[in-house]
């Protein structure tokens, strides 16, 4: 076969770029991995304080729950309560801080003059069982990334990825994150429109479970699962969504499923996925906004920036379980006086969209807690550069499992300047750790079923 010379000079070019574009697939080295539960926690964070000491040591997080806290109850009292915020952040001082704020508070803070940003000390309560830890560092040495960083393999029970060496590592480490391996609420998904005009987006029951935290079996091909069925409002009652995502979501991709009841049939649904509108948020946000980001990474290339003290959402218990609909969703933001922000240590991540592939934002940035892997904030940028929604997740760890929790989460269009909250359980029975479901549960045909009016 004839190749000429400007053929395999062309040929080379393009195998140098399609190697800059697949992640490192190496596991780590043994002596790699000798720092977790040295130098770094059992999942990775860095056991120190920071310089200044705002930042304490990790000492194993919160493990003990509060007076007033009931052993099964799905409610859970502030530990904190009683602290108030060391310093508060506005317009007026914004620039004092601004190197400690992602861009989406900034633009918050610029645009509304009663945003503010209180800053209480910094409590890394966040724990886990033991096994999660013995698992990660079992993880560290064997899991490896495949399809371009869209599926891992190697990895069970523990975080696949403790010292990551690439954004798309990063990344599954909070598409895993651990918040127990199933759990139940009853929630609300709410929008405020740009007059302050608060709307219930949906209502339901939402059962997740988390297959691969399944510790007694010794593999698993799901890494997530949920099954919402819908009470409201009235003209959504008994609407059911399901969608399973693979371990494999590279090769595999996501199964999800709807039931309408009004065609009294489940359809297969493969556009329950990157950007499309969430019509269970009202558009408020899209389906890859999901606890911030859900889904297969195949859209963008994501870059492991780096580590970095951010003030971002966190302990926030009073809004999460403690706060009252009205009080919580006021015109243009949460209210401040139920927000607690704290400084803690996240990696960024950012993504940019790949050459040929479509999405309504063309960069995004993750900001991923150290203590926990979970993204904790966002920012989202559309086609012109310019930032379009900010995203934040409200940490709220359960104690009693032990387990961190971000399941409330939202997201604010700085274009059309209204927002949107996902997962709000305060007023409806708060979030209760359960059993997995039985397979038959996770089903089409238990799909209708759960779903008909």
């Amino acid at each position: 076969m004839h190749t000429d010379s400007k053929f395999l000079a062309g040929l080379a070019v393009w195998a140098l770029a399609t190697s800059m574009a697949v992640p490192a697939m190496a596991a780590l080295s043994a002596d790699e991995a000798k720092a977790l539960g040295q130098t770094l926690t059992a999942i990775g964070a860095d056991k120190s304080a920071s310089k200044d000491g705002t930042i304490p040591a990790y000492t194993g997080g919160l493990t003990t729950p509060p007076a007033g806290f009931k052993a099964g109850d799905g409610i859970r009292p502030d530990p904190f309560a009683a602290e108030k915020p060391r310093l508060s952040i506005d317009g007026k001082n914004l620039a004092q801080h601004a190197a400690q704020l992602t861009e989406g508070t900034k633009a918050l803070l610029q645009k509304y003059p009663s945003m503010r940003v209180d800053v209480y000390p910094t409590h890394r309560s966040v724990a886990f069982p033991k096994w999660v830890g013995d698992n990660t560092a079992k993880n560290a040495v064997r899991a490896k990334t495949g399809n371009d960083g869209r599926s891992i393999d190697g990895a069970h029970a523990g975080f696949p990825f403790p010292i990551p060496k690439n954004g798309y590592e990063a990344m599954w480490n909070h598409l895993v994150r651990f918040n127990g391996s199933a759990y139940e609420s009853r929630y609300r998904n709410l929008t405020v429109d740009a007059s302050g005009r608060v709307t219930l987006a949906t209502e339901g029951i939402s059962n997740q479970e988390y297959p691969y935290w399944d510790n007694a079996r010794p593999t698993a091909d799901t890494y997530w699962k949920i099954k919402l069925t819908y009470t409201g409002p009235a003209r959504r009652a008994g609407e059911a969504l399901m969608i399973i995502d693979p371990l494999d979501i590279g090769t595999k991709e996501r199964r999800a499923w709807t039931y309408l009841p009004g065609q009294r049939r489940v359809k297969v649904a493969p556009d329950l996925a990157h950007d499309t509108p969430n019509p269970g948020t009202a558009g408020g946000n899209t389906f890859d906004d999901i606890f911030l980001f859900n889904g297969s990474m195949d859209r963008f290339d994501f870059k492991l920036v780096g580590k970095k003290e951010m003030i971002v959402p966190y302990n926030a218990y009073a809004a999460v379980y403690g706060a009252k609909q009205d009080d919580l969703l006021k015109p243009s933001h949460l209210n401040p006086d139920l927000v607690r922000w704290e400084l803690h240590r996240v990696w960024v991540v950012e993504a940019t969209l790949r050459e040929g592939k479509r999405h309504v934002y063309a960069k995004r940035t993750f900001y991923l807690d150290e203590d926990s892997w979970a993204a904790v904030a966002s920012d989202e940028y559309d086609a012109r550069g310019q930032l379009y929604r900010a995203g934040f997740a409200y940490m709220a760890p359960s104690y009693d499992l032990p387990a961190p929790y971000t399941d409330m989460f939202g997201h604010y269009d700085l274009v059309a300047r209204n927002y949107s909250l996902t997962g709000f359980i305060a007023e409806t029975g708060g979030l209760k750790h359960s059993k997995p479901l039985p397979e038959r549960e996770w089903t089409a045909d238990a799909l209708a079923g759960a779903g008909i009016r």
